[in-house]
């Protein structure tokens, strides 16, 4: 089994990350939910992948401010550790929360003018938000509990794209989705990460998913990132994937227990 107590470092020049954790730590009650985890995002995306009930979505509540936590969360170098998630929305970070969490009664429509409002000025409108996601236009009068579980995720990723961040952090983006919607999410990754003008933190069951849009894949087990690697070297090493994760990657994504509907 592969495992670091300190991965190394990826060689992004001296550049300052435009997210960075030191030594974060979380507890909930007497659970050690994550050790001592230290991660860098430049700019790009770093997917954190790992089995079930492994720290991943602890890492982003921290991120954003959601759950307590030990350590230093550094956005271009600033503490934001101990602030409060709105103002941390403010410094420039999006999240699309695992799950989604729109707001049943509010339209389509209704969700995007809020978040546009709320957001600084950017490449990212509710023009093109449509544009990307033709489903919204057609369903823009719908309320969020009319959606399906695709439509309900492509809102919640143009709502935090409206918001023009720094940083986009991505909570198992897609879970629960029809491969049609995984392909979809899987190119809109790949399309930003090659613009360059967002980091992106990727929490991501989906292996495929994870190795087809990052530039670099941490891995959690029990807590600990047990390492961190170009996705493609992790692509090209199916014993690391069976060691760590417990699977292989196939020529399709799929996700680490099982396929999601």
């Amino acid at each position: 089994m592969v495992s670091r107590t300190e991965p190394p470092a990826m060689n992004h020049g001296a550049a300052t990350p435009v997210l960075e954790l030191q030594d974060l730590s979380i507890h909930y009650g007497r659970a050690h939910a994550v050790q001592g985890v230290t991660l860098a995002v430049h700019q790009g995306v770093l997917a954190v992948v790992g089995r079930n009930g492994m720290g991943k979505s602890s890492v982003c509540n921290a991120v954003m401010g959601l759950v307590p936590s030990q350590g230093r969360i550094l956005l271009a170098g600033q503490q934001i550790r101990g602030l409060a998630p709105h103002e941390i929305v403010h410094r420039g970070i999006a999240y699309v929360p695992q799950g989604r969490r729109v707001w049943p009664s509010l339209t389509v429509h209704e969700h995007l003018q809020l978040a546009a409002r709320s957001g600084r000025r950017g490449d990212w409108t509710i023009d093109r938000v449509y544009e990307v996601f033709p489903r919204l236009t057609e369903r823009r009068q719908n309320g969020g509990a009319q959606l399906s579980g695709g439509e309900q995720q492509m809102l919640a990723i143009g709502r935090a794209l409206l918001l023009n961040p720094t940083l986009l952090v991505m909570d198992e983006p897609t879970e629960g989705l029809a491969p049609v919607i995984v392909d979809q999410v899987a190119q809109l990754l790949s399309t930003l990460a090659a613009q360059r003008r967002m980091a992106i933190l990727l929490v991501e069951q989906n292996i495929g998913v994870a190795l087809q849009v990052a530039d670099d894949v941490a891995v959690l087990v029990n807590g600990r990132v047990a390492a961190c690697m170009p996705a493609a070297k992790l692509a090209r090493d199916p014993e690391i994937q069976q060691s760590l994760l417990g699977v292989r990657s196939a020529a399709r994504p799929r996700a680490l227990h099982g396929a999601n509907a």
